[in-house]
């Protein structure tokens, strides 16, 4: 019953030795095969006749083809590629002769560093996480390999050099093939000690090249599997309909609809809802369509509107008594505002929003009859959560999990969370059929159910000294909890510091001396979630409108305000200046504005500009076009981080302008894209990126551009129309009711 696994083009053989992490570090050790470490799915292997584990991360095969472990889920970014390469460039192999093979779920062995260790995907962390681990394991297997050819030919380790899979000897004019090694090839007990070489992009071969994504060819001519296309001998299909809310569970259910439809096999209660099982999935939505239920008062959620909770957050936001949990303190803010020569205030606000992944939410479970074992399909952003939420529903060990990763049609955050329900509900689904099920959502579903960026209100407060430079910057956050919602066990460590909510307040480029970012959370009850850029996403919107608006008050170019507090780093001054000069800054537009916007996100330096226009009429704000400029170090796949920008741009584009989920008394009020409105192509601007390569350890590329765009969109409207616009998304109507009050107030 295993499904096909993206890149595993061949089944391995039994392995001789194998590289193993221990108490001691990386050593090298005697194993029978490859069981624990490599999934046997996929074409069967052309007579190899040896293959050697150098390590947990490369297999070694006789006829030159090299096995590399992707530990990253692919969700459309480019990581299954990615990882593998810097690996293989580390170790010199020929790419051409490399197979990828997603990493089964094992923390200790594949976690990524940058989140303790652990299996997950997310941040913009997976290059930037294994980087420096990918060029010491290759390093280490080409160190090995060059050994075992020295010994071979008895000479000097010294004399001998490496070619993209071939081993050379330039005195005796010899060479071998890396297949040819494992022949007489033998491990050390101990892996070896080696020095990287510097991050000059003359020292790579691979990285720093576009090989081209090994996911892109089977997405293009359709092969590709996503879970929603898995086919398991005997499978039936499941549906849920899902509280409304967190703790709203089912009181009374009305199911005689439900039951009386043709197809359905059964109707099963859930603590959090109701599941129908039957013979076809179009059943399955039918019969859930068809139940009625009354759900319990007690959750937290019932009364809470978008509306009213704005009103209470910008409450909270200026309330002295309500303390902040701080997240970013520099220096004394406090003091540092007392003998500025003057003060600036600013209030952001932003929506809802909705993670509008194209592939709803999915998964397959087979639990063994005696519900002692399963087996899932799944797109899933953690391996090792999956495996780990799916044995706690179901009662059983990890080990008795077997996990298949599939590809992912878009994540975004929402595949996630640390209980992965849409995961759990096939197992437990399965469990009661007694059969293999797939659980699927429809889009109402997964926005009815979707668990949101949550609503912010962002506090501002600047204290300037008699030249106008920002000495102090105080940074006041007040929206829902979102890592005490969706992990509860980071959380757990956290100190009250939610890391999804808080990241973004923080300006750690700006030359401003005293600093403070603080949060204070909301319990609405409603289902929050880390969306790509996570807080940065709003909390970058307050930094770099309220950075414009003192521009304007000051008098001063945006851009020139933003240099004067950049003098201290000249990979932010770069692309600033650089995505100015490409956007002809200062020249002037027919009905049009530009707006600047610059963000170091995570290390990687951003900036942004946005040409706009307004319809006076409707409201609506067009983006003609949008200029951005990326340094994220060095540079693994560049084309791939351009495509990354770009797709960080449209999905910020959304969010600026149109993308707003609504809440009335608990309960989501949209249903489909008709009421949810993502960018269609006529929406987007034309897009010129450019790539700024630097030799700096390689950080995130996959999110960075999207707080940008709605930064820039309003700042490109102030410089345009004089009005001021504060919240996300720029609404029509609300563009309307700023341009007429405004308009009032200059009567």
């Amino acid at each position: 019953m295993a499904a096909t696994r993206i890149g595993m083009e061949e089944k391995l053989s039994t392995s001789r030795r194998r590289f193993m992490l221990g108490a001691g570090g990386l050593t090298f050790g005697i194993a029978t095969g490859l069981a624990d470490l490599i999934a046997s799915d996929g074409a069967a292997h052309a007579a190899a006749d040896r293959q050697i584990a150098m390590n947990a991360w490369v297999t070694l095969s006789s006829d030159g083809t090299v096995y590399i472990m992707s530990p990253a889920t692919e969700m459309g970014q480019g990581s299954l590629t990615s990882i593998p390469l810097i690996l293989a460039d580390a170790m010199d192999a020929d790419w051409k002769r490399v197979r990828l093979i997603p990493a089964p779920p094992n923390d200790k062995v594949y976690g990524n560093p940058r989140f303790g260790n652990s299996m997950y995907t997310a941040g913009s962390a997976t290059v930037t996480g294994y980087f420096t681990l990918m060029r010491q394991f290759g390093s280490q297997v080409r160190y090995v390999l060059m050994d075992n050819a020295a010994r071979h030919w008895t000479v000097p380790l010294a004399e001998i050099m490496t070619e993209p899979g071939l081993i050379l000897h330039a005195k005796s004019g010899r060479k071998l093939t890396y297949g040819e090694v494992t022949a007489f090839a033998t491990l050390p007990e101990k892996a070896p000690e080696v020095a990287l070489e510097s991050l000059d992009k003359s020292r790579f071969r691979l990285v720093g090249t576009d090989v081209g994504r090994v996911d892109v060819p089977g997405k293009v001519n359709g092969t590709a599997q996503y879970s929603i296309d898995v086919q398991v001998p005997g499978m039936i299909y499941g549906a849920i309909l899902r509280e409304p809310m967190e703790g709203a569970a089912p009181e009374r259910i009305d199911d005689a609809n439900a039951r009386a439809i043709e197809g359905v096999i059964a109707i099963v209660p859930l603590k959090y809802g109701i599941g129908v099982l039957a013979d076809s999935p179009w059943t399955a939505f039918k019969a859930k369509n068809a139940l009625k239920v009354t759900w319990s008062r007690k959750a937290t959620g019932w009364g809470h509107s978008t509306d009213k909770a704005f009103e209470k957050f910008a409450a909270a936001s200026g309330d002295p008594n309500r303390k902040g949990i701080a997240w970013e303190t520099k220096g004394d803010v406090q003091a540092a505002m007392s003998r500025a020569a003057s003060v600036f205030e600013g209030e952001y606000r932003a929506d809802y929003a909705y993670h509008a992944q194209m592939e709803p939410l999915n998964s397959v479970a087979d639990v063994s009859p005696a519900g002692d074992a399963v087996e899932i399909w799944c797109g899933t952003q953690s391996q090792t959560t999956a495996v780990a939420a799916v044995a706690n529903a179901l009662g059983i060990s990890e080990a008795k999990v077997t996990f298949n990763g599939m590809l992912m049609g878009g994540g975004f955050g929402r595949r996630g969370h640390r209980d992965v329900e849409f995961i759990v509900d096939s197992a437990l689904m399965s469990k009661v059929a007694g059969r293999p099920v797939k659980v699927m959502w429809t889009r109402e579903d997964d926005v009815h159910n979707g668990r949101f960026r949550p609503i912010y209100v962002n506090k501002l407060r600047a204290g300037l000294d008699g030249s106008g430079n920002i000495i102090a910057w105080h940074h006041r956050v007040v929206c829902d909890r979102v890592l005490s919602f969706m992990d509860p066990v980071r959380y757990a460590t956290s100190k009250g510091r939610d890391n999804i909510a808080m990241r973004g307040t923080e300006i750690p480029t700006y030359d401003i001396a005293d600093q403070l970012a603080e949060g204070v959370q909301e319990d609405t009850g409603m289902r929050t979630s880390p969306l790509r850029a996570i807080g940065v996403g709003q909390n970058a919107f307050a930094n770099e409108v309220f950075m414009d608006e003192i521009a304007a008050k000051l008098r001063i170019d945006p851009v020139e305000l933003r240099l004067r507090h950049l003098k201290q780093a000249p990979r932010a001054r770069l692309v600033v200046q650089e995505v100015a000069r490409m956007a002809r800054w200062g020249e002037k537009r027919k009905g049009r504005g530009l707006g600047v916007a610059y963000l170091d996100y995570s290390g990687t330096q951003v900036a942004g500009v946005a040409e706009v226009s307004v319809d006076g009429s409707s409201g609506a704000i067009r983006v003609h076009r949008f200029w951005c400029t990326i340094d994220a170090g060095v540079a693994v796949q560049p084309d791939n981080i351009i495509a990354q920008t770009e797709s960080s741009i449209v999905y910020g584009l959304g969010l600026a302008l149109t993308e707003r989920i609504t809440i009335e008394d608990g309960t989501v009020k949209q249903s489909n894209f008709y009421d949810y409105h993502v960018p269609r192509m006529k929406d987007v601007p034309e897009l010129q990126i450019k790539l700024i390569q630097t030799p700096n350890h390689p950080t995130g590329a996959g999110q960075m551009a999207t707080p940008l765009v709605a930064p820039a969109i309003s700042n490109a409207v102030f410089q345009l129309t004089g009005v001021r616009l504060r919240q996300q998304p720029m609404l029509a109507e609300r563009v309307q009711v700023a341009i007429s009050e405004a308009t009032a107030k200059n009567a």
